[in-house]
């Protein structure tokens, strides 16, 4: 399965922006779905992820809250909306497919191109 990420742009601080990840191909019910970020200079971080098959969820601390990872099965998407964007969050965001209930970036695979997000203050 092959992931394309898409919603990402330019906003200001306060703003909301809602993210999408389409899954070419079929998704198990036993995978993992997973939103990772990569700021600029740092390397990849874990932000949320979502059960294919169940509607539970995991989120990072620093976005507990304002971010909220969800599905749509029908039609093999994930989705991230983002409240109160602040400049931390800046980065580009990338989705990912797993089979285990972690955060490491590197138990997930099917990374698309990513998607650029940038609040400015």
């Amino acid at each position: 399965v092959q992931l394309a990420e898409s919603g990402g742009r330019s906003v200001q601080t306060g703003a909301s922006l809602n993210l999408s990840c389409v899954g070419s191909g079929r998704i198990y019910s036993s995978t993992i779905m997973a939103w990772f970020r990569q700021p600029p200079g740092k390397e990849r971080e874990f932000v949320a992820l979502i059960r294919w098959s169940r509607d539970s969820t995991l989120y990072a601390d620093s976005v507990k809250g304002r971010f909220t990872i969800s599905k749509d099965k029908t039609i093999n998407t994930v989705y991230l909306q983002m409240n109160d964007l602040k400049p931390e969050d800046t980065g580009v965001y990338y989705c990912g497919l797993g089979s285990r209930y972690e955060t490491r970036s590197a138990s997930y695979s099917g990374w698309g191109r990513g998607t650029q997000v940038t609040v400015a203050s």
